[in-house]
């Protein structure tokens, strides 16, 4: 069974920094590429980052470009997504997802399998 569970979400403060883990199982997760997206209330979902499926290749969406990491260990099965400098606009639902394509993208139709979620809000 595929699974993919995503943690680290909560409430922070405008300027703090925030790590997100998904930890995925079901699949051989090393041959994937992974990505992240969020969705904010009434907008729809955006993708935030991406990662090919040794880690040599990363891609940003535009919001967080410059402030923000992927990373994955393929030992943990584990993508991680960190974010600095957060600002009330990151305030959305963030959702990990599998691409099977292994190459990275940010077109969300080519995703696989995604995990339910985790919440981040950030106060100003």
């Amino acid at each position: 069974q595929v699974q993919l569970v995503e943690s680290g979400g909560g409430l922070v403060q405008t300027g703090d920094s925030l790590k997100l883990a998904c930890v995925a199982s079901g699949f051989d997760f090393s041959s994937y590429a992974m990505g992240w997206f969020r969705q904010a209330p009434r907008k729809e979902r955006e993708f935030v980052a991406a990662i090919n499926r040794n880690g040599a290749l990363v891609y940003y969406g535009d919001s967080v470009k410059g402030r923000s990491t992927i990373f994955r260990d393929n030992d943990k099965n584990t993508v991680y997504l960190q974010i600095s400098t957060l600002k009330p606009e990151d305030t959305a639902v963030y959702y990990c997802a599998a691409n099977s394509g292994g190459s990275g993208t940010p077109r969300e139709n080519l995703y696989d399998y995604w995990g339910r979620g985790t919440q981040v809000t950030v106060s100003s």
